[in-house]
């Protein structure tokens, strides 16, 4: 993989990372246009969704900052009552993670699941658009729903955040709450999963060159910042039907190219 190519991937993977089109399914979708096999490298993997990582802090430092001087107080108060739900949005995905890994892993590379999955995304929205209502703060048996529909956006070409966030909506929770809560929640689980990748050993079978890794740390953290400024601005204006309509057309031309 060149560096160009690299820099493609890192873009798709930071816009999609926050836009409710799955970064996932759109992942595999590029490297089948661009020809490139990148599924096993597995430090090109950690340095996109690194990059994405970093790109969210940016975006969320001053929240992160203020909710990391609240829980170390040791006391519960407003930040402590926020950081406690995203650790139970966690647990769904941390169960999937340990004992459900390599099923997971073996879904990739479908694009006829990919677009099956992107018309799901559509239909979620669609329901988040018309049916949310959006006038509550998240509870705790929220965070574990919106939790539980975090695991079920590991299949490529389901997205997380449009998951995640059309989930909030439809259980009552306001615009701008939960779309800082589904991006701030999968902070440590991706930070996790990094290091874990990090220690596994096999970082170092790594055939990219490092400029092609250069290139696509930049292109997903550059993306990735601009598309969550953009999505917070699009979740409290409530525009979601426009990805939707993006991501029936894509599933919809994936299962006719993939069958045909």
């Amino acid at each position: 993989m060149n560096w160009f190519e690299a820099l493609i991937l890192g873009i798709v993977q930071g816009l999609t990372e926050f836009l409710p089109v799955s970064s996932s399914g759109h992942l595999e979708i590029g490297k089948a246009l661009l020809g490139v096999q990148v599924s096993d490298d597995l430090l090109f993997t950690v340095v996109v969704h690194g990059a994405t990582v970093l790109s969210t802090i940016v975006v969320f430092w001053n929240q992160i900052v203020k909710l990391f001087k609240g829980f170390i107080k040791f006391k519960m108060n407003e930040e402590t009552d926020y950081v406690l739900k995203i650790f139970v949005s966690m647990i769904p995905v941390m169960i999937v993670g340990l004992f459900f890994k390599d099923y997971v892993e073996s879904l990739f590379g479908s694009l006829l699941l990919v677009g099956c999955m992107l018309i799901v995304t559509a239909l979620l929205l669609t329901l988040a658009t018309y049916l949310g209502s959006g006038k509550r703060e998240i509870t705790y048996r929220d965070a574990f729903i919106i939790g539980l529909a975090q695991c079920l956006a590991v299949l490529p070409g389901l997205s997380r955040s449009g998951t995640t966030i059309a989930t909030g909506l439809l259980l009552g929770n306001k615009k701008d709450s939960i779309a800082q809560f589904s991006f701030l929640m999968v902070l440590i689980p991706i930070l996790g999963e990094n290091i874990l990748s990090l220690f596994s050993g096999d970082i170092t079978s790594s055939s990219i060159p490092f400029t092609s890794l250069l290139a696509g740390f930049l292109g997903a953290f550059f993306s990735g910042w601009a598309a969550c400024k953009f999505m917070i601005g699009i979740v409290k204006k409530g525009k979601l039907v426009y990805f939707a309509i993006y991501c029936l057309i894509v599933g919809l031309t994936v299962i006719f190219a993939t069958l045909s």
